[in-house]
């Protein structure tokens, strides 16, 4: 994640007087949405995945809830 900070960083800024973005920022702008969407998406993934285990050993419990947490901290993050 911290390449795609590194990435929104990169952004060309919009040409100063006119307010409009080149082409090439706007295919990159594209890009890194396209990435943080599959990011998001395979987040969600994940997050179903945990949801949909089923288990009574409390130790194994509390390793999907923090799972769970750091998975919705990731996807708080991207939006």
């Amino acid at each position: 994640m911290a390449g795609s900070q590194q990435q929104l960083d990169s952004v060309p800024k919009p040409v100063p007087g006119n307010g409009l973005i080149s082409e090439e920022a706007r295919r990159l702008l594209e890009q890194q949405r396209a990435v943080r969407e599959r990011q998001k998406q395979s987040l969600s993934l994940q997050r179903e995945n945990i949801l949909s285990q089923r288990t009574t050993n409390p130790s194994r419990r509390a390793a999907l809830e923090d799972a769970l947490a750091q998975i919705d901290a990731s996807i708080a993050a991207l939006e």
